[in-house]
C-alpha cells in the first residue's frame, strides 16, 4: 500500500510483489479465520518482515486534540459518509514517528472470496479483466490492518454501516446486526484510525 492523504491502511516499506510472495508463502487454507459474512476471511500473521506501523490509538487526553471529522467515499461512486480519525501530522509534532506509532506486531488480512470481489466490482461498473494467477486465487486481499493483537478489530461502526448498503452504492449488502454493531461502538468510542 502507498501512503497518502486519508489512506487509514497499513503502510508499509515493501513493494506489493514482495508482499503477496511472503504472504503466498505463508498461506495455509487451516489459517483462515472467519470475517463478518460467509465470503470474508482473515488471516493474522505476525508482522516480522514489513516495517508497518499502527495506524488506530486508544483516545487519551494527551491526543484527543487532534482527533478530526469529515465526509469521505472511498471512490467516486460510493455514498460519502462522516469519518472520525486522529490528524497524523498534529499527532506528529515535534516527535518522532516511533515515540507514537509502534511497529505492528501482526497483520490482519482481510480477504473476500474471488466472487464477491467480482460482484461488487460489477455493481460499482468496476468490472475488469484479470490475469491467469488471479482467475485462480479463491481470495483477495481487501484490506491490511496493522495491529497489536492476533484477533480481529471490530470493524468501525459507519464501515459497518457502509456494508449494509446494496453493492451499488459501495457496500457489501450483508444486514446490519445489532449486537456486532454495539460492540464495534464499544470499541470504536475509546479508539480512532489515524490519516
Amino acid at each position: 500500500k502507498e501512503s497518502s492523504k486519508g489512506y487509514a491502511g497499513a503502510v508499509f516499506n515493501i513493494s506489493i510483489e514482495q508482499f503477496e510472495e511472503i504472504v503466498n508463502s505463508r498461506y495455509d487454507v487451516s489459517n483462515l479465520q472467519p470475517g463478518y459474512a460467509p465470503f470474508c476471511k482473515h488471516i493474522f500473521l505476525a508482522n516480522d518482515f514489513t516495517d508497518a506501523r499502527l495506524n488506530v490509538l486508544p483516545i487519551t487526553s494527551e491526543n484527543e486534540h487532534t482527533l478530526r471529522t469529515k465526509y469521505e467515499a472511498r471512490n467516486e461512486r460510493e455514498l460519502p459518509v462522516l469519518t472520525r480519525y486522529f490528524d497524523k501530522e498534529l499527532l506528529l509534532e515535534g516527535k518522532e514517528e516511533s515515540e507514537v506509532f509502534p511497529v505492528a506486531k501482526y497483520l490482519d488480512l482481510i480477504l473476500y472470496s474471488r466472487e464477491q470481489i467480482e460482484k461488487e466490482n460489477a455493481a460499482m461498473g468496476e468490472a475488469k479483466e484479470y490475469g491467469e494467477v488471479e482467475k485462480k486465487a479463491p481470495w483477495g486481499i481487501v484490506s491490511i490492518k496493522a495491529q497489536d493483537v492476533d484477533h480481529e478489530h471490530p470493524m468501525t461502526p459507519i464501515t459497518a454501516m457502509r456494508n449494509a448498503l446494496g453493492k451499488d452504492q459501495g457496500g457489501s449488502g450483508v444486514e446490519l446486526v445489532r449486537e456486532s454493531y454495539m460492540e464495534a461502538y464499544e470499541y470504536w468510542k475509546d479508539h480512532a484510525n489515524v490519516l
